[in-house]
Parts: C-alpha cells; sequence; structure tokens
C-alpha cells in the first residue's frame, strides 16, 4: 500500500492543511492503531485522509479483505440508492407516497395514515409507525411476508413526527426500489455502486418474497464499506471522478430531520450526526459497531468493523468507538497536533 500523500481539491471538501510528512502522520495514527487494539470487539479500522488510506489494519486475525456483516450500517447504503433512484427519475422524490407503490400489501382497512407516509418519513424513521426494530424485530422476521407486516403494524406517532428507528422502514424502501425500477435492490447496488465505486456487496439476506433486507444482513468487505464513505467524503464522485451520487443527495442525506429518542444526536437520510473533537461529523452505524465515519473539513474517512454478535450501545462500546475517532484520529490529522518540521 502507498503512503504517499498528496491532499488535493476534492470538490468542497478539502484536506487541512498539514505540516507533518507522510511518516510523521503515519507515525501519529499508532496511537489510534493501539487504541483500537485494547478494544476486544474490534476487528478491523481504516482510516482514510484526502483520498490516502493511512491506516488499515486487522486485529486479532481479521482482515479488511474478508467480507463482514455490516448490520445497519446498510441503511446508509440503502439511502444511497434511493438518492440515485431519485436522480435517475425511478422515484419522484422523497416527498412521494409509499402507498400507491405497495397498494397490494396494505392491511384492509388501512389507517388513513398510511396515505400521507412519504419516501422521506421512511429514510428519516418518521413514519410514525410502530418500530419492528429492537424487542419487536424477531416476531417481524417470523411473518410470512415483512412488507406486509411491516405496513400493518399499528401507528405510534403521525407521520413526520418523532423518530422511531426501525428497520422496517429501510425495507419497505427496498421493497420500493425493487418495484420502482423492476431490478432487485442488489442488482441496483452493484450497478450503481459497485461497478462505479468498488462499493461491493458481498451478500445479503432476502425476505420470503425475495426482497432484499433493506437496513441489514448486509455482507461487504471493510474496505468496501471505506470506499462507500468515501464517496460521501468526495461530493459523491468516485477515485476516476464519475459522479456516482448525487452531490445534492448527501447535502440532504446530512441534513438533521429529527433526533435520536436514546442519544439525542441528529439523524437525516441514513446518518447520524455528532461532535467529534470540535468537527462535525456524520456516520453510519450497525449493531455491534460497524461503523461509516465521514468528517467533511477534515478530508476524513473512517471504517471500523466489530463483532456482530456483541450490542454496541448499552455496553457503551459505540461511545468508545466515537472516543477513538475523537480523541486519537482526529489529532492526529489537524494542523494544530503536526509534529514541528524537520529541518
Amino acid at each position: 500500500m502507498s503512503l504517499s500523500l498528496g491532499l488535493a481539491l476534492v470538490g468542497p471538501m478539502t484536506a487541512p492543511a498539514l505540516a507533518q510528512s507522510v511518516d510523521q502522520k503515519v507515525a501519529l495514527l499508532s496511537g489510534a492503531s493501539q487504541a483500537a487494539r485494547s478494544l476486544q470487539p474490534l476487528n478491523t479500522l481504516q482510516v482514510s485522509v484526502g483520498g490516502e488510506v493511512l491506516l488499515d489494519e486487522g486485529y486479532r486475525g481479521h482482515r479488511t479483505t474478508a467480507p463482514t456483516n455490516i448490520k445497519s450500517a446498510s441503511k446508509s447504503i440503502v439511502s444511497a440508492l434511493v438518492g440515485i433512484a431519485i436522480d435517475k427519475g425511478v422515484l419522484t422524490g422523497t416527498e412521494q407516497k409509499i402507498a400507491p407503490l405497495l397498494k397490494d400489501k396494505l392491511p384492509a382497512n388501512p389507517d388513513p395514515r398510511l396515505a400521507e407516509v412519504t419516501i422521506g418519513n421512511l429514510l428519516s424513521m418518521q413514519a410514525g409507525l410502530e418500530r419492528t426494530s429492537g424487542p419487536n424485530y424477531g416476531a417481524w422476521i417470523s411473518s410470512r411476508d415483512w412488507v406486509r407486516a411491516a405496513l400493518a403494524v399499528p401507528f405510534v406517532d403521525e407521520p413526520g413526527g418523532s423518530m422511531l428507528y426501525s428497520t422496517g422502514s429501510t425495507h419497505l424502501l427496498s421493497a420500493i426500489l425493487t418495484r420502482a425500477s423492476g431490478k432487485s435492490t442488489l442488482a441496483l447496488a452493484r450497478d450503481w455502486l459497485g461497478k462505479p465505486a468498488g462499493v461491493t456487496i458481498a451478500d445479503w439476506e432476502r425476505d420470503p418474497q425475495g426482497i432484499y433486507l433493506g437496513g441489514n444482513q448486509m455482507a461487504m468487505t471493510p474496505t468496501a464499506l471505506l470506499a462507500f464513505g468515501e464517496l460521501y467524503r468526495n461530493a459523491g464522485r468516485s477515485p476516476d471522478g464519475t459522479q456516482v451520487i448525487p452531490q445534492a443527495w448527501i447535502a440532504q442525506s446530512w441534513e438533521p430531520r429529527t433526533r435520536s429518542r436514546f442519544s439525542g444526536e441528529p439523524y437525516g437520510y441514513g446518518w447520524f450526526q455528532r461532535d467529534f473533537g470540535g468537527h462535525v461529523g456524520h456516520y453510519g452505524w450497525g449493531y455491534g459497531g460497524q461503523m461509516i465515519y465521514v468528517i467533511p473539513d477534515l478530508a476524513l474517512t473512517v471504517a471500523i468493523t466489530s463483532n456482530e454478535n456483541s450490542p454496541s450501545a448499552r455496553t457503551g462500546y459505540k461511545d468508545d468507538l466515537h472516543r477513538l475517532v475523537a480523541e486519537e484520529i482526529v489529532p492526529a490529522v489537524t494542523a494544530r497536533h503536526a509534529a514541528p518540521a524537520r529541518s
């Protein structure tokens, strides 16, 4: 792996002015590597600055080139597919109502509020429908028709109301993409993200009707996850300059639209937002600690994969990962922490 660092302009997001040589910068990131190694659930860590990968490590036998389940970090990928679909005219926009698209899956005598739910409501987890995640997840995926079951749960809020984190919402998006395009969501992902940008999906679970599970059970290599974050960091462009994701969609995705009832953090279309060492960052999060971070003003992208079978929120491990980024990685890539230039 080459470590030559040419921090060039990347559209609206540019790398900071860094005084370190590449060797100095890699040395500073050794602290992040040591801190990562001490976190037992953590499997792989990759750090990219301005498009150059400065840290690419696997721990305890794990490799960044081996597929892993990114869990709910795949919700950020479903969001990207929706944005591309809108840009291509497959969908009309985030205000498009979902009921006509899934008419045959609606319950008998549906709640009138189903007619008001939009694609944007699903993306921001503001559909108003009872959650199918958390304690309700097992019953939902045990149903014979996951789309029908997600539409049949009761309303516990109004469409556009509070955030109700639910994999059922992103699964409805997968079903909508499939119907509107005539292609499976996996085929769309491979055409729209895999071929032009290296965001390759190795495997993906399907529901009993063959719809790929929007928002969970997606296998990617950590390297492919990093490539996905780099698309967002680089204003939607692949390394060869191909516009893969509309730049305007990235801005829409990162616009805070609601807040998590658990963390209080802003949430947009498939992305959370928080401060990392004084810098605004956006991140996708999957169960167990599958993370993709993008901090635009530092031209910084971080991909982390972890043990998929251990919770990360209630154990404090997710906070450990946030601290790893804020207290180890961010200081290593800011000019104010640069080592003195050698004479």
